[in-house]
């Protein structure tokens, strides 16, 4: 059994978590903790708080006792808040914090459109413009050319995770350009466990969204590789190594 860790804030789609432990069909558990969420905005000030350390930290010994063998924080915005190097310092303390390797939903982002071979990304987001811009740069800090941002100017993770299929195959349309190699949905608060074979099947192309990369980046801080094709083009690379 392969133990993963994810440090999830507050309530909006962790229930990605599970379906994707079923969609895995494998000896893998996932383990979410939440932390606290504070103030529920996508404003820059309410993220940096949100991924402080203290915040984090507060959830760490309960994910030590389920014996996870990685832990990642499973919040984009509330890591590519800090920046390209204040984000690998928000991990490295988690690191420290746990005695696990730690890594987060932004970094799995980049690690991933790595994998796919993906260099120019679309990208999909919930958020207001600033904060989706902060993603691109992100991004872009991380050697992926950006060509294109849609947000859909959403302030509070909880509308976010009251959204359901229509909308957010409405965003992804929206955001994809021809040149794109992949089309990116930042955002953990999201629903989309169930929807990446349908979305990669109507932009064609790789889907990455933000819980599916966040479960992926545990799997490879763990050193476990699963073919599920049923978690998009992200889970058929090889190596494939399958217990």
């Amino acid at each position: 059994m392969t133990a993963l860790g994810f440090l999830y804030p507050g309530h909006s789609a962790e229930d990605d978590y599970p379906r994707i432990e079923q969609l895995l069909g494998s000896d893998i558990r996932l383990d979410v903790v939440h932390t606290d969420i504070g103030t529920d905005a996508h404003r820059v000030d309410a993220l940096l708080e949100m991924g402080s350390a203290a915040r984090l930290a507060a959830g760490v010994e309960e994910l030590r006792m389920t014996g996870a063998e990685s832990v990642v924080w499973a919040c984009t915005s509330g890591s590519f808040v800090h920046g390209w190097e204040g984000a690998h310092e928000q991990v490295r303390t988690l690191a420290r914090t746990a005695g696990l390797p730690a890594s987060s939903t932004s970094f799995a982002f980049v690690h991933a459109a790595q994998e796919i071979g993906a260099g120019r990304v679309a990208v999909a987001a919930t958020y207001p413009d600033d904060v989706a811009g902060l993603f691109a740069d992100f991004l872009r800090a991380g050697g992926i050319e950006v060509l294109q941002v849609r947000g859909a100017g959403i302030i509070t993770a909880a509308e976010v995770g009251t959204w359901g299929e229509e909308e957010v195959f409405t965003l992804a349309r929206a955001a994809d350009t021809p040149d794109a190699e992949a089309v990116l949905l930042p955002d953990t608060a999201l629903h989309t466990a169930t929807h990446i074979p349908a979305l990669e099947k109507e932009l064609g192309k790789p889907v990455l969204t933000a819980n599916q990369v966040t479960v992926w980046e545990a799997l490879r801080l763990a050193d476990r590789r699963v073919n599920a094709p049923t978690l998009g083009a992200l889970f058929t690379k090889e190596p494939i190594v399958q217990v």
